[in-house]
C-alpha cells in the first residue's frame, strides 16, 4: 500500500465529508465540491494553505505532532480517524507500527494451548481469537458451532472477511449485511494504517477487491473504526436470530490478535437459542469441525 496515497487520499475523503456548519463556518457562497475547501482547512488547523496542500499530496513525513492533532481537530476526526492519520504518518516517518517489528507474511499457527483453554472454559457465549487478517484463529466449542455455516469443512483458515464478502451464505447470516460490510472494511483500514507493510494484509485486499465491487467501493471510502463493543444480529441456520452483544478483548501476548465475546441477554430469547445451539452442537458433534 503507497503510503503518500493512502495519505491523500484519507485527508481529502475526510475534508468531503466535513460540511462547514459542522466546522463552524458559515455556509455562504457556491461550492462546487462537496465538504472544506483546503483553505478553510489550513485556517482552521492554524497552518498555511502551502503547507496543508503539501499534506494533502501525501507529503506527511516529518510533520509534527502538534501540526498533525491540529489537522485533527480541524478535520474533527474521532478517536480512531486520529489514530488512523497518526499511524499513516509514523508509517511515512519509518517507525514500525506500534513500536512492533514489521512482520511479513506471517502465516498463522495454531492456539496455544492455554488460550484454547481460556477459549473453552466461556460457556455461555461465543469467543473466538482473530487477527488483523480477521482470520478465525480459535474458538471455543459454541463459536464453532455458531460459525459452522463460515468454518464448514475446515481445510483454510477460516477468513471474516472472504466470508463476509465472497460467499453467499452471508447475507442469510448477517441479516445487517451492509452494516456489517462497512465495519469490516473500516476495521480492516485501520489494520492497514497501523502496518502498512504488512503483506498478508495487503493480499487480502487486493483480493477482495478483485473479487467484489462492494469491497472494491468501501475500501476507497478510507473510513476506519476500532470494534470495541455493541451488539449485532445474526440469522443462525440451526436457532434463527440472535441479537448478542460483544466485547472485544486484546491479547496482549500476540500483538494484533482480539479476542471476540459475543453473549447474550440473560433471560431473553436470544439467551434460550444460545443454549439451544449448544445443546444442538452436543448432540451433532460430527457436523461442528473442531478447529
Amino acid at each position: 500500500m503507497d503510503n503518500r496515497s493512502e495519505v491523500r487520499e484519507f485527508l481529502v475523503s475526510r475534508r468531503a465529508k466535513l460540511t462547514p456548519d459542522r466546522a463552524g463556518l458559515p455556509a455562504a457562497g457556491n461550492r462546487r465540491v462537496p465538504g472544506l475547501r483546503r483553505s478553510e482547512v489550513a485556517a482552521l488547523a492554524g497552518v498555511s494553505v502551502e503547507y496543508y496542500a503539501k499534506l494533502e499530496r501525501g507529503a506527511i513525513a516529518g510533520a509534527s505532532s502538534s501540526v498533525l492533532e491540529a489537522i485533527a481537530a480541524a478535520l474533527r476526526l474521532d478517536e480512531t480517524e486520529r489514530a488512523h492519520l497518526l499511524d499513516l504518518a509514523r508509517a511515512a516517518d519509518g517507525v514500525p507500527a506500534s513500536g512492533r517489528p514489521r512482520r511479513r507474511g506471517v502465516k498463522p499457527g495454531p492456539a496455544r494451548p492455554s488460550l484454547q483453554w481460556a477459549l473453552e472454559a466461556i460457556t455461555d457465549g461465543v469467543a473466538f481469537v482473530r487477527d488483523a487478517h480477521q482470520d478465525l484463529l480459535a474458538t471455543n466449542a459454541l463459536g464453532r458451532a455458531f460459525y459452522s455455516p463460515l468454518i464448514g469443512a475446515g481445510g483454510r483458515t477460516p477468513n471474516l472477511a472472504r466470508f463476509q464478502f465472497l460467499d453467499p451464505a452471508a447475507r442469510d447470516f448477517y441479516p445487517d449485511w451492509e452494516v456489517f460490510a462497512q465495519m469490516c472494511v473500516a476495521i480492516m483500514r485501520a489494520e492497514a494504517g497501523r502496518d502498512p507493510h504488512d503483506r498478508g494484509l495487503q493480499d487480502l485486499v487486493g483480493e477482495l477487491s478483485t473479487r467484489s465491487e462492494t469491497f472494491r467501493t468501501l475500501w476507497g471510502a478510507h473510513d476506519v473504526r476500532t470494534h470495541g463493543t455493541g451488539t449485532k444480529r445474526f440469522r443462525h441456520p440451526v436457532v434463527g436470530e440472535l441479537t448478542l452483544a460483544y466485547e472485544e478483548l486484546a491479547v496482549t501476548a500476540e500483538p494484533g490478535q482480539v479476542l471476540m465475546i459475543y453473549s447474550a441477554e440473560p433471560g431473553s430469547p436470544s439467551a434460550e437459542r444460545l443454549r439451544l445451539l449448544d445443546s444442538w452442537a452436543a448432540d451433532h458433534p460430527a457436523t461442528v469441525t473442531h478447529h
